[in-house]
């Protein structure tokens, strides 16, 4: 382990991005579907898909890229197991030991027959079959859009099943009150979940205490705007909540203006325990090597700040 911060701290100091990836890191925080490696798909099927390469304007912008580099090429079960595919191997390239991954509940009808068994033995074969290096952690998707009596109803394929190791709500954080999903979050922590969400990205330092209290997290997804409130962040901290950030989404999604104040850096020196994550590496052309790299060159945190974050994010909580 001593050996894998003095090599990591060195990459950092030496920009040197082929080091940092042999380091091995934690990624808590990908979406598949956009969290795969641009040069599998272009080899294996000849897909090209550009990033974006400066902050969007708006979320509508977000949906013109969608619209024309995924829209329905993806849409059939096969190339969605190939999106799997290309996850695992991004995770390879990028030096990943454990990759928290899963499947929207609407995913199971839509490209796994219905069948629970196969989406598990999905993962599993791929992960085995691509990079067997890598610890899956495999995770239930809720989408923040859906009705809770349609994801209730979807999830009782999902309750009771061992290989499941968290649950994450995503989506538009104003589309329905965040207590609309205590049901849901109180029966996955009966199921031994990680209990995890999206909030803080869009939102307040409010909003993420109200959804940390309500859902009883152990996690949260973005959780950036807890940096605005000494009284969130101290709240995070009493509870031991991890963070999982996600910078240069936050940067080309317009929520932060430059690299070098990125909210991580109070966060972090605030004592909260956070990570650092690719989200969508097929949008935002930031793996989690980069993401460190981009941070240490912005001056936002030093090199043995990082190393310190990239050992927490490989730490069972």
């Amino acid at each position: 382990m001593e050996g894998d911060s003095r090599k990591f701290i060195t990459a950092l100091k030496d920009n040197d991005l082929a080091a940092v990836r042999e380091v091995p890191k934690a990624d808590l925080h990908n979406h598949f579907v956009l969290g795969g490696s641009r040069t599998y798909l272009y080899e294996q099927k000849q897909i090209l898909i550009e990033p974006i390469k400066k902050p969007l304007a708006s979320m509508r912008e977000m949906d013109g890229w969608n619209s024309r580099y995924i829209g329905e090429r993806f849409s059939s079960s096969n190339m969605r197991k190939f999106l799997i595919e290309a996850t695992f191997a991004q995770a390879k390239h990028d030096g990943i030991a454990i990759l928290e991954i899963g499947e929207d509940v609407w995913g199971l009808n839509e490209f796994f027959h219905n069948d629970i068994v196969e989406l598990i033995e999905t993962f599993q074969e791929i992960n085995e079959r691509i990079a067997p290096e890598v610890c899956l952690r495999l995770q239930i998707g809720l989408s923040r859009h859906c009705p809770v009596d349609y994801l209730e109803s979807c999830l009782k394929h999902f309750w009771g099943r061992p290989e499941f190791y968290s649950i994450d709500l995503y989506g538009d954080e104003l589309a329905q009150s965040i207590e609309n999903f205590i049901p849901i979050y109180r029966r996955a922590k009966e199921e031994g979940l990680c209990l995890k969400a999206h909030i803080g990205e869009w939102g307040t330092a409010e909003d993420v205490v109200r959804g940390v209290e309500a859902l009883q997290l152990d996690e949260v997804q973005h959780g950036i705007a807890a940096a605005e409130s000494e009284e969130a962040i101290q709240f995070l901290k009493d509870r031991g909540i991890r963070l999982n950030l996600t910078p240069s989404s936050n940067l080309l999604l317009g929520r932060i203006k430059e690299m070098a104040h990125h909210p991580i850096r109070r966060l972090y020196r605030g004592g909260l325990d956070v990570a650092i994550n690719s989200d969508d590496v097929l949008i935002f052309d930031s793996d989690v090597s980069k993401e460190y790299l981009k941070l240490f060159e912005a001056g936002c945190l030093n090199a043995e700040e990082l190393d310190q974050i990239r050992l927490n994010g490989l730490r069972e909580m």
